[in-house]
C-alpha cells in the first residue's frame, strides 16, 4: 500500500498518479473520508475510555447512595466504550480497505497514458532478414519434434503443449543459462512453490486480479501464482531485516499459472499465450533510495540475457495505465518475431518502491546515529524476468531458423544442448 503520510500530507500527488493510470480520483477521497473517520472513532474511544478510567477511581472512593449512583453510570459507560470500540474496529477496517484500493504511485518519469502510450527507450540488435518464407514457431516445432500442441489439447484442453525432445531440451537450456548468468550476479538460486496463502497474492497486489487471471484451488485456501514474484515477496513477511544485508538478491524458478481471461482470439496458435508456463524471476530487496539504481541494473541483466540468445529486441518505458497495481515503474523488453512482424514482449522489470513490504510488513533495521538505539522502516522490492521460457522459445526458433527448419543455436545455449544446430526429424 502506498504511504499514508503521503496520502494526508499531499492527496494532490496521489490525486496526480490516479490520473496517470486512468483510474479513479474519487479512491483518494474515499479514503482521507476513511482516514478522517477511523481518526474519530479513535478519540472517541479513548475519551471514554479516559473516562471510564476516571469515574472507576471515584466509585472506588464513593460511598453509599453516591457510590450506587456512581456505579450506574459506570455500567452505562461501560456500554459506551464497548459501542466506541467496536465502532474503532470497523473503521480501522474501512481505512485499510480504502487505503488499499489505491495503486502505487508513479515514477515522475512513467509514462501517462494505456497501453499504446509507452515511450521506446531503445531498439537493440537487427530485425532478421530471410532469403525464404519464414516459418513460425508451430510449424518449425512440428518439424522439430519440439512442441506437441495436439497432445497438449487433447490432455488438457486449450493453450496447454507438450515441449519434446529438443523443445524440453531448449527449456533446461534456458533454465541453466539463466541459473548461471544470476550465480555470477551473485543472486541466491531458490526454486519457488507454486501455490500460495491469499495473504501472499494480496501482499504483492494480484489478489485483485483472480477473476480475470488467477486460478483458485477450490475447497483449499491456496492461488496459483502467475510469477515467482509472489512467494518471492512474502518469502520475508513479517521480518525486519538487516540494513547491512542489503541488496537481497534472489533468483527463482517456479511453474507459472494464468488464466488468460479476456484473452480469447488472441494467440491462440502456438506457445505464446499459454496457461502453464516455466519462469525464472529475478526478486530484489533494497532500500528506497537504491531502488531506482537497482531496476536499472535488473533491466541491464534482462538485456545481457537477450544478448545471449541473440536476439532482436527493444525496451520501452510501460505507460501507468499498463502497469500492475504495485509496480511505479515498469521497462519491457520486447522481441522481434518475425513471422508476426512485431515486437512481442519476453521480460519485463518492475520497481514496486515500498508498496509490497508495507502489505507484507516487510522492513530493515537501521542505525538511528542516536543513543536510542534502531529504528525500522519499509524496504523496497523489485522483480525482472530473467526468461520465460515458452516466449523466449518462440523467439528463438523463429530467430535462428534456416530454410531447411534447422534452427541456429545460439552460441550461448550451445554447451547446455550440445550441438549448434537442432536438425528437423520431419519434412
Amino acid at each position: 500500500m502506498i504511504d499514508p503520510r503521503i496520502l494526508r500530507d499531499d492527496p494532490d500527488r496521489v490525486r496526480a498518479s490516479q490520473r496517470k493510470r486512468g483510474a479513479s480520483e474519487s479512491a483518494v477521497d474515499d479514503a482521507l473520508a476513511a482516514d478522517k473517520a477511523r481518526r474519530e472513532a479513535i478519540a472517541t474511544f479513548e475519551n471514554l475510555r479516559a473516562e471510564q478510567k476516571k469515574m472507576g477511581k471515584q466509585v472506588a472512593q464513593a460511598k453509599g447512595e453516591e457510590k450506587a449512583a456512581l456505579l450506574a453510570q459506570v455500567k452505562e459507560l461501560a456500554a459506551a466504550v464497548k459501542e466506541a470500540e467496536a465502532a474503532q474496529v470497523v473503521a480501522e477496517e474501512s481505512w485499510a480497505t480504502a487505503l488499499k484500493a489505491i495503486p502505487n504511485l508513479t515514477a515522475e518519469e512513467t509514462p501517462a497514458g494505456g497501453e499504446d502510450d509507452f515511450v521506446l527507450i531503445e531498439t537493440v540488435g537487427e530485425i532478421p532478414t530471410f532469403d525464404f518464407e519464414p516459418r513460425d514457431h508451430v510449424e518449425l516445432g512440428r518439424m522439430l519434434g519440439a512442441i506437441d500442441l495436439e497432445r497438449g489439447a487433447k490432455v488438457s484442453g486449450s493453450r496447454f503443449y507438450f515441449l519434446t525432445g529438443v523443445g524440453a531440451e531448449l527449456e533446461f537450456a534456458l533454465i541453466n543459462l539463466a541459473m548461471e548468468q544470476a550465480r555470477e550476479a551473485g543472486f541466491t538460486q531458490v526454486i519457488a512453490p507454486a501455490l500460495v496463502r491469499p495473504e501472499a497474492m494480496a501482499g504483492t497486489g494480484f489478489l485483485d486480479q483472480v477473476d480475470d487471471g488467477v486460478y483458485r484451488i477450490e475447497g483449499d485456501d491456496l492461488y496459483l501464482v502467475g510469477t515467482s514474484e509472489v512467494p518471492m515477496a512474502a518469502y520475508h513477511s513479517d521480518e525486519i531485516l538487516d540494513a547491512a544485508s542489503l541488496p537481497l538478491r534472489y533468483a527463482a524458478f517456479s511453474s507459472c499459472f494464468r488464466k488468460e481471461a479476456g484473452s480469447a482470439g488472441k494467440d491462440t496458435k502456438g506457445i505464446i499465450r499459454v496457461h502453464q508456463f516455466e519462469k525464472v524471476e529475478m526478486f530484489v530487496y533494497t532500500t528506497l533510495e537504491e531502488s531506482y539504481a537497482e531496476h536499472a541494473r535488473l533491466l541491464a541483466w534482462e538485456k545481457a540475457f537477450l544478448d545471449k540468445l541473440e536476439l532482436a529486441y527493444r525496451v520501452i518505458d510501460v505507460a501507468a495505465g499498463d502497469l500492475g497495481p504495485s509496480a511505479a515503474r515498469k521497462f519491457d523488453c520486447e522481441a522481434w518475431i518475425p513471422t508476426q512482424g512485431k515486437y512481442r514482449e519476453l521480460t519485463s522489470a518492475s520497481n514496486c518502491t515500498e508498496f509490497q513490504a508495507r502489505r507484507l510488513d516487510i522492513r530493515q533495521r537501521a542505525s538511528t546515529g542516536s543513543t536510542t538505539g534502531t529504528a525500522t522502516a519499509p524496504v523496497a522490492t523489485l522483480n525482472g524476468t530473467l526468461t520465460a521460457i515458452t516466449r523466449a522459445i518462440v523467439a528463438i526458433l523463429e530467430t535462428h531458423q534456416q530454410a531447411d527448419g534447422s534452427i541456429r543455436v545460439p552460441k550461448a545455449l550451445q554447451k547446455w544442448l550440445g550441438r549448434e544446430v537442432l536438425t528437423p526429424i520431419a519434412g
